[in-house]
């Protein structure tokens, strides 16, 4: 082990380290980036970018680019509404939509788009009443019961909601109130084998050669919302070696995980969850292949199930990467040689012996916990809005502060707009999504588990959701509003989904209590604890991991040597586009992309790559030059980027985004779309 002294040293080095970092705003590190990359870093110019950059509730981030309203984010982001504007009539993800008029624009059935517009520290609210003897469970209780209150007192006002966010792992909470539209229109996407052409093959690579964009518009009162913080679109574009700025809501990282919990994700977490994903792509790939019908409708979902897959893969990849995990247990080291110091007394040195016994608990029902309670049905549109009903009826009835946490009164209005959304049902994927997540409780649970058995009923997977899905009137939303107005109707209803939510419900409660008050509590607690630690060592240096809330990250677009020690530069352009283009699926190219439309320069940038410190969730992000102006899309990371997750490295590791300069050009050159450009004040 490295001396105290230096340890710390590099510890330090390491949080300080050149472009690391997923920043607050309000604590961006402005003397940093002047220093080294000598451009001041203005409030103004970080103001401006906080207004313009949105939030998609669906998934994934966005900005506002014109003062109407217009929304730019990735195609794979605004897919789901592109989905359900779809049907064997008009394949919109096929063939690509463009509104050639404000008239034409078509609203999705279940997006919101989010503003962060405040900031306030209510970390003293939240632990308000919590007593120094007060046992780990009463305090995490009290917390929650807290945060209710407070986002309650925060959502009086229209269009706007608000959201108590945890930062440092409990070491400090804030308010953020967001300005919130619910009338979101789509305006164009182009179609899904440009978005995302090289599938799952070139997904997670480069160089790649994607225009996954959309464009969509938020409404209030029925016309475009007037949005006078917008960015505006770069006249250069993307440029080599230019430092890029990079606005999202990355989703979750583990930089601050203690060992306990890294081993935890790699020992017992991570491995169920990579095979159960492997399987439902299968099922989801063999239902595709039976006819074009099936595939439009499953398409978008299997392109998530494959992204996750990957993701998770990578990351599992990362924790079994002798050298991180050397790396974590060194930083690990030094931190709690570092909280001796600052803690003479020694009331820090109990804390990580809490956070490995609480996991080591963990461990023995994790599996449960996690598919019946943290991700049951995935990918399933029919179970999560039988969900939804189900414990809607069961939640409003209680005092809010006593309610679950997504069911508050201050979350009612997302929850209410999702489960009443008219979207398309399709019955045989249900069957064959909801087959394959019962196929994975009797693999993980057993089939002795007196859940799984009550599930099947002596059935196989297959044949159980084909009744559970047949039998219910769920798909329509009518039914759904009709037994939500009514706890008696739904708590006596024989529809199929109810019934199968009906034999869920109970052991994942039970499971979410027993995390709750086993695990989180006490996690969370002592995650304050070591954040304190942190702050006494490193103060303004150091930034909480990714919650889904709003961060700044920067970086250089610059290229890199990959392992095989083959230069990769730092874009591409159509010319490759085309030299990669096969004909067969995944590499084919829409009809209007076959060959190189008049005005199309082959040697214009297309998709790009920076050492921006970017994760799951700011897939839509926009990027900006030191002016503020748009001159990409964040749309993806490289493979060797996920482990990032837990470090932040950059030699090989790249964030991938569109070229804005790509953009226009396809937009000019290929669609026709003049009203876009005009409106982004290109023409």
């Amino acid at each position: 082990m490295l001396p105290l002294g230096r340890s710390l040293l590099l510890l330090a080095a390491g949080i300080a380290a050149a472009d690391d970092g997923i920043w607050l705003f309000e604590q961006f590190p402005k003397a940093r980036v002047e220093k080294a990359h000598g451009i001041a870093i203005t409030d103004r110019f970080l103001d401006r970018l906080r207004l313009a950059s949105t939030r998609l509730e669906g998934g994934g981030s966005g900005s506002l680019v014109s003062p109407r309203g217009l929304v730019f984010t990735n195609h794979h982001v605004a897919s789901d509404c592109v989905q359900k504007l779809s049907s064997n009539e008009r394949d919109f993800l096929g063939d690509g939509f463009f509104a050639a008029t404000e008239a034409d624009e078509k609203p999705c059935p279940d997006e919101a788009v989010n503003i962060l517009v405040e900031i306030k520290d209510v970390t003293a609210g939240v632990n308000r009443g919590i007593g120094a003897n007060a046992s780990a469970a009463e305090a995490n209780r009290l917390r929650k019961e807290n945060r209710t209150r407070l986002e309650q007192d925060c959502s009086g006002r229209a269009g706007e909601s608000c959201e108590v966010v945890t930062l440092f792992s409990g070491g400090r909470y804030h308010l953020y109130r967001y300005k919130k539209y619910t009338d979101v229109r789509l305006v164009f996407a182009p179609e899904v084998a440009i978005a995302a052409f090289g599938g799952d093959p070139d997904n997670f690579t480069f160089p790649r050669y994607c225009l996954d964009v959309a464009f969509l518009r938020v409404y209030e009162n029925g016309k475009p919302a007037v949005t006078q913080n917008f960015l505006p679109w770069s006249k250069q574009g993307a440029r080599e070696g230019e430092l890029a700025f990079v606005s999202g809501h990355p989703a979750n990282t583990g930089r601050l995980a203690p060992m306990a919990e890294l081993t935890f994700y790699r020992d017992t977490l991570y491995p169920p969850l990579v095979a159960s994903l492997s399987r439902a792509i299968a099922d989801v790939q063999r239902y595709s292949a039976a006819s074009a019908a099936n595939k439009r409708e499953a398409q978008d979902l299997l392109f998530s199930l494959q992204n996750s897959y990957k993701a998770y893969f990578g990351f599992l990849g990362g924790l079994l990467d002798a050298e991180l995990m050397a790396r974590k247990k060194d930083e690990e080291a030094s931190l709690r040689a570092g909280a001796a110091k600052t803690d003479p007394r020694g009331n820090a040195a109990g804390v990580w012996p809490e956070v490995e016994q609480a996991y080591r608990a963990y461990a023995t029902f994790a599996r449960a916990h996690y598919f019946l309670e943290s991700r049951p049905g995935r990918g399933s549109e029919l179970f999560d809005l039988s969900r939804k009903v189900f414990r809607y009826t069961a939640e409003k009835a209680k005092p809010d502060e006593k309610r679950l946490r997504e069911y508050a009164s201050s979350s009612l209005p997302r929850v209410e707009q999702r489960m009443f959304a008219q979207v398309p049902i399709e019955p045989e994927l249900e069957i064959v999504l909801i087959g394959s997540y019962l196929d994975t409780l009797r693999r993980e649970l057993g089939p002795s588990n007196e859940t799984v058995r009550a599930a099947l009923n002596g059935r196989t997977p297959q044949a159980a959701a084909a009744d559970y899905v047949r039998s219910s009137k769920l798909a329509s939303a009518e039914e759904r509003k009709r037994l939500a107005a009514d706890p008696a109707a739904a708590a006596s209803s024989n529809d199929g989904m109810i019934r199968l939510m009906r034999i869920l419900d109970p052991e994942a409660r039970r499971l979410r209590a027993r995390f709750e008050d086993q695990v989180e509590a006490v996690t969370e607690g002592a995650a304050a604890r070591i954040g304190k630690v942190r702050f006494a060592l490193f103060g303004a240096e150091d930034y909480p991991d990714a919650t889904f809330t709003l961060r700044l990250s920067f970086g250089p677009a610059i290229g890199y040597r990959n392992a095989a020690g083959k230069q990769i530069p730092w874009a591409t352009d159509f010319a490759g586009l085309y030299r990669r283009a096969t004909g067969k699926e995944p590499f084919h190219l829409p009809k209007r992309w076959r060959k190189p439309p008049p005005g199309l320069a082959l040697n214009t940038p297309f998709n790009f790559v920076t050492t921006a410190d970017t994760h799951g969730g700011n897939s839509g992000s926009p990027t900006v030059n030191a002016q503020g102006a748009v001159t990409g899309i964040l749309f993806d990371g490289n493979l060797e980027g996920l482990p990032n997750r837990f470090v932040y490295r950059d030699r090989m590791e790249r964030s991938v985004h569109v070229a804005s300069q790509g953009i226009a050009a396809a937009l000019r050159s290929v669609y026709g779309a003049g009203r876009i450009l005009k409106e982004l004040g290109v023409e």
